[in-house]
């Protein structure tokens, strides 16, 4: 089954995404529509833990191709993201032609027999029939370099390696960008991309996305902790909690054997939503109390 028939409408999308564990909102859902049957890169930016990284996921799992991830990180370059070459194995091919007492051209030592497929060249090289999915996580994180680096690949779904010449997809990824906004993206690689903003969702939205994916959790419990996490977030906390953190605050609950959220609960498992000593220091100045049951 093609892309097109698997999801031939945003309706489409949202259910198969439904069926992942993934709830998306109609906005989302036609983001992620467009970037896969235009095809267009599509940037998702949010507050850590409102689930873009998921969508991607989701979004592999729904077409049946693989997820290949590139963790951004300052400092990335090509050899991280990109290719590198296999050295130990240029080095023994040397060796043995050296035995052999044969000649070896040097170019016949840059070729795509001796390269290092990192996460952007095994992308474009995925044999189909199905785009994988590409994701490009914290892309924030890197250097405007590397955003540079990356405007071929999204404008072209090619890269030009020196020694070989330009690649060219034969089934274009889909390119997911995420952003933390812990730096402001240039805007010539966001004119290459669609664009969404992934908002903290409203209670009733996250009480459904972390009973879909903890469906074993009592609903009350699920929905206990999906107010307690608002009412966290509305403190003057340096990490405000997101749905992520809601869904492990439920396994930390389940594990503790917590069929209800309580003051005692709420402090033995405070740990798995604020994750700064000064974040539970104010938790703890508004009242664990508070934070069970408001």
């Amino acid at each position: 089954m093609s892309v097109a028939d698997l999801i031939p409408d945003t309706a489409a999308l949202t259910e198969r995404l439904a069926e992942a564990g993934y709830l998306a909102d109609p906005g989302l859902a036609t983001a992620l529509f467009c970037a896969v049957r235009l095809p267009q890169p599509l940037l998702l930016e949010g507050e850590a833990g409102v689930g873009k990284t998921q969508a991607a996921k989701s979004l592999a799992t729904l077409l049946d191709t693989p997820l290949i991830r590139l963790q951004c990180f300052e400092g990335i370059d090509a050899a991280e993201a990109l290719y590198e070459w296999n050295y130990p194995r240029q080095l023994l091919g040397i060796r043995l032609a050296e035995a052999r007492g044969s000649d070896l051209a040097e170019e016949s030592l840059f070729g795509p027999g001796y390269l290092i497929r990192r996460p952007l060249l095994a992308a474009l090289e995925h044999p189909g029939p199905r785009p994988a999915v590409l994701l490009i996580d914290e892309v924030d994180r890197a250097d405007e370099e590397f955003e540079a680096f990356l405007f071929e690949l999204l404008a072209e779904s090619s890269v030009t390696i020196p020694e070989i010449g330009t690649l060219h997809a034969e089934y274009p990824p889909i390119v997911i960008l995420t952003s933390n906004r812990t730096r402001d993206l240039h805007d010539a690689l966001k004119r290459r991309c669609l664009y969404h903003w992934i908002d903290y969702p409203p209670l009733a939205q996250a009480t459904a996305i972390v009973a879909a994916r903890v469906p074993e959790a009592d609903a009350v419990l699920v929905n206990q902790i999906a107010v307690a996490v608002q009412r966290l977030r509305s403190l003057d906390v340096q990490k405000p909690p997101g749905v992520a953190e809601a869904i492990d605050w439920v396994h930390a609950a389940k594990l503790m054997g917590l069929a209800r959220l309580d003051e005692s609960g709420v402090e033995s498992t405070l740990g798995s939503v604020l994750k700064y000593r000064e974040d539970h220091d104010v938790a703890r100045a508004k009242g664990f109390a508070w934070v069970a049951n408001g």
